[in-house]
């Protein structure tokens, strides 16, 4: 699957600070940074964040962006999600450290490859393991925010329920957001009502909440690296040429 960006010209840092954040589950908060000299972005697209110690040493790690961009007193406003990962050297610092106010590099949008742009017309088939669900969610939201009626569907792999990200506002669109279908896959633990036993997302799965290959929809598959292999071979399997593919696969560092 073709996962490049094109070439472009190199992208500075910059001065972010936050000015809000909301817990989503046990390990993941979403960051509202300003950004006053944000060049503005597209659904899927991601920013790095990098930080310095008092000694010098920096660390920097990728994050998708989560929505579009909102304008505030200060300047545009940038959303990322970040999940915690254990050991890791920016995400604790990001959900447990970073205060109100407090400054923290940012360089971006990056990636122009794994992107919805609104004037698309296909239908739009969406596929999260994880914290995957970030830039597909950018796309839910600015579908509309647009006002677009292409026609929408996510299939989301999670652990449990209290691992869905967004869990909230994905009931509310569900149920507001005309073309908008979402499935659900947990692979631990199931909530009461939920047909069948937890398991990997798998064929069965793909083929009923997807779209079938001869409506040719635009694919958009983000999560562990091993989870979007998986599910690409599923999906051409299924006869969904590879072309309308599009891939983001992430590790465990953080």
């Amino acid at each position: 699957m073709a996962t490049g960006t094109p070439a472009r010209l190199p992208i500075k840092w910059q001065v972010a600070r936050l000015v809000e954040r909301r817990v989503e589950t046990r390990t993941a908060q979403t960051l509202v940074l300003e950004v006053p000299d944000w060049p503005g972005h597209l659904s899927g697209q991601h920013v790095d964040v990098r930080l310095t110690a008092p000694d010098g040493y920096q660390a920097a790690r990728s994050y998708s962006i989560a929505g579009p961009v909102v304008d505030g007193p200060g300047g545009p406003r940038v959303e990322v999600t970040v999940q915690r990962v254990h050991d890791g050297e920016v995400s604790p610092y990001l959900v447990d450290v970073l205060a109100a106010g407090d400054p923290v590099e940012i360089r971006g949008p990056l990636g122009g490859w794994f992107i919805w742009r609104p004037e698309q017309t296909q239908p739009v088939q969406l596929v999260a393991g994880g914290s995957g669900i970030v830039p597909l969610m950018a796309m839910i939201r600015a579908r509309r925010a647009v006002g677009s009626k292409v026609p929408f569907r996510l299939i989301y792999s999670v652990r449990t329920p209290q691992d869905v990200i967004y869990a909230d506002e994905l009931r509310r669109r569900v149920r507001d957001d005309f073309g908008l279908d979402v499935a659900y896959v947990y692979t631990r633990e199931a909530p009461d009502g939920w047909h069948g036993e937890p398991h990997r997302l798998g064929l069965a799965d793909v083929n009923t909440h997807g779209w079938p290959p001869d409506l040719q929809p635009l694919t958009y598959v983000c999560g562990p690296t091993g989870f979007v292999e998986a599910v690409a071979d599923l999906l051409v399997g299924l006869g969904h040429p590879s072309r309308g593919i599009r891939t983001e696969r992430f590790g465990p560092t953080g």
